[in-house]
């Protein structure tokens, strides 16, 4: 396939930095910081994308380590008539293991991306985002960016995610986190045991319930969690206990009814023990993702097929893995046009993600190519957008289908 001239230029600007953009990735692997803590990672990247002339709003939406980056528009950010994309930058670590998920190589492409499209940005009149996002792997930073309006006025938000397949599609699920606090009364666990409300047995009747439970919830559904406090000794009644849930669907509206159920699950243990019962989503609320029809084909056309017969030569591609987990670019796919495509890093070799052997394989040589033609298809899709009014009008129409035209 032959590139015209603005996708040449977009593409020769990532092959130019190929070398610092892989080297990025080698250090934010080498330097894992947990949610929230991300300064190495989001300073590295800020002060990359600065460099090339983006105009970057360091510590953006009230979070110390999120960046907003942006190039393009006659006359500066924030003037441009046509098109604004964004390509969404991951880059927290699990504890205990480092980049099991491989954020390296998302915020890594995205910075990639973003420098390869902000070459023609101004010139069509549009804009390129470059988005640091903290604290994926907990309460999500993405949720309460999408809700306080962060993404309004973009046409499209993308990224890539390091797996073990290729698959165009990420069918991620709603999730809410919700920890069960009771309150009781101690005793003396021997000597009068009459005289407390055990707040413990309150816990483990809403375990006992909240199991009753999954055998009416549908086959999409999960609900999982562990008790963070039981007591502090045997002979002891507890007058205080917790435990800390994650309950998921497929869908927010089935999530919403299956917490309704779970409340009352855990009421009624309340009411057995004459222990009082608190609640609270301690974790931000994860929505599913819509995938948008027209930007997940345009990125797997770009990507698709051995090096002689496509454009990226990625390898085949799937629609969308079996299972997957809960991801907050699905609060952001409710709000804008979005794409969250898999790509293989491992060489076909299947292996699960948070795990070491995955943190291993995100830092190989057969990861960094990986890295290097999803950048490359990002930035060639946002340049569809700009370049292309009929795929643009299809994008929109898509976001509308799915969601019913809510857009921010």
């Amino acid at each position: 396939m032959e590139f015209n001239d603005r996708q040449t230029k977009v593409l020769t600007a990532i092959d130019a930095a190929q070398d610092m953009i892989i080297e990025v990735s080698r250090a934010i692997h080498a330097h894992p910081e947990l949610g929230d803590q991300e300064v190495f990672a989001s300073t590295l990247l800020a002060d990359e994308l600065e460099a090339r002339g983006f105009y970057v709003e360091r510590g953006w939406c009230g979070r110390k380590t999120a960046f907003r980056a942006r190039k393009g528009g006659v006359g500066g950010p924030g003037h441009a008539g046509g098109p604004k994309v964004a390509f969404m930058a991951e880059y927290d670590a699990l504890p205990g293991i480092g980049h099991g998920c491989g954020h390296n190589l998302i915020c890594s492409s995205a910075l990639a991306a973003g420098i390869g499209l902000g070459e023609v940005a101004a010139e069509l009149d549009c804009e390129v985002w470059v988005v640091g996002t903290p604290a994926e792997e907990t309460d999500g930073a993405k949720v309460a960016m999408a809700a306080a309006g962060a993404f309004d006025g973009l046409d499209a938000a993308l990224m890539i995610h390091p797996y073990d397949g290729n698959f165009s599609h990420t069918e991620s699920l709603a999730m809410d986190a919700i920890e069960l606090e009771y309150r009781g009364a101690p005793a003396h666990a021997a000597a009068s045991p009459w005289e407390g409300r055990n707040a413990l047995d309150a816990l483990i009747i809403a375990f006992t319930s909240i199991n009753a439970l999954r055998q009416q919830m549908r086959p999409d559904a999960r609900v999982h969690g562990i008790i963070t406090d039981g007591g502090k000794a045997p002979n002891i009644i507890p007058d205080r206990a917790v435990a800390r849930f994650y309950i998921r669907a497929r869908k927010r509206s089935y999530l919403d009814t299956l917490v309704a159920q779970f409340t009352a699950c855990a009421q009624a243990a309340a009411l057995a023990t004459d222990t009082e019962l608190s609640m609270r989503n301690y974790e931000g609320s994860f929505d599913d993702m819509v995938n948008n029809e027209a930007l997940a084909g345009r990125m797997r056309a770009w990507l698709e097929g051995p090096p002689d017969e496509a454009p990226l030569g990625a390898g085949a591609f799937q629609r969308c893995p079996d299972s997957f987990g809960s991801i907050d670019m699905g609060n952001v796919s409710h709000v804008v046009p979005a794409a969250h495509v898999l790509v293989d890093v491992t060489g076909g070799r299947k292996m699960a993600i948070h795990t070491p052997e995955f943190r291993d394989a995100a830092c190989s040589p057969v990861a960094e190519a990986a890295l290097v033609r999803a950048a490359k298809a990002l930035a060639l899709t946002g340049f569809d957008l700009f370049a292309d009014k009929a795929f643009l009008d299809q994008v929109r129409r898509d976001f509308d289908a799915a969601t019913g035209g809510v857009r921010g």
